[in-house]
């Protein structure tokens, strides 16, 4: 049975339907190894288009076996299909990969090329896992904040942050400072980075807990406009 997977075209009457079943079973269960990969490596796998690698990869083999050497066949083909019009956008750049690969193991089913697909299909998997194994073993980076602080003009900023919060601090950086109402409060910016494990609303907390801070607002960087 291995031959027929592996030997060289036969087109025309003289492939055997069986024959075709084989190729197309087997491009099923490739498939479905591709699927099983996708729904491993991604957090919310789409189940429409986990269904459109599975189908895919079998309609390949199909085409490929149309085609088979015919120059002809393969432009009529093309021209048929250039009719389809594929509108969903993928929401991940990186499940494109999973739709090539679904076509390059459909067609090397299809054309014969057992080893490529097993081999490519292999070298792919591991690869993936290789990637979600990195991502999850990857340290998280420190949360990264903008603290604004508006406090009367007899407060000691530094001391003030150091003495309150200065254990929940990784790094802590002057961005600005200046005054308001004529010289009555003192208006400070600071980038500041968190250590692991440390609250926003407890730094904010003991921060406006302070008498003579007249207010506190911590943006996180990612949204810090100014």
């Amino acid at each position: 049975m291995l031959d027929l997977l592996t030997t060289p075209f036969a087109n025309g009457p003289s492939v055997h339907p069986v024959e075709v079943a084989i190729r197309l079973l087997t491009a099923l269960a490739f498939g479905w190894a591709i699927t099983f990969v996708y729904q491993k490596t991604r957090k919310s796998p789409d189940p429409s288009f986990t269904s459109t690698i599975l189908l895919l990869c079998i309609l390949i083999a199909m085409v490929t076996q149309v085609i088979g050497d015919n120059v002809a066949r393969a432009f009529s083909l093309v021209g048929a299909l250039s009719i389809v019009r594929f509108r969903t956008v993928v929401r991940d750049t990186q499940d494109t990969a999973y739709v090539i690969l679904a076509v390059v193991v459909g067609m090397a089913v299809g054309a014969k090329a057992l080893w490529v697909a097993v081999l490519g299909l292999a070298v792919v998997a591991a690869a993936e896992l290789l990637l979600n194994w990195r991502k999850r073993t990857a340290l998280t980076p420190a949360a990264e904040y903008t603290l604004r602080l508006k406090v009367t003009s007899d407060q000691n900023l530094e001391e003030l942050l150091r003495t309150t919060i200065g254990d929940q601090l990784q790094s802590k950086h002057l961005i600005s400072v200046g005054t308001g109402k004529r010289g009555s409060l003192v208006e400070a910016a600071y980038r500041l980075t968190l250590r692991k494990g440390t609250s926003a609303f407890d730094l904010v907390n003991r921060l406006d807990a302070i008498e003579g801070v007249e207010s506190v607002q911590l943006i996180h960087r990612g949204f810090d406009e100014d």
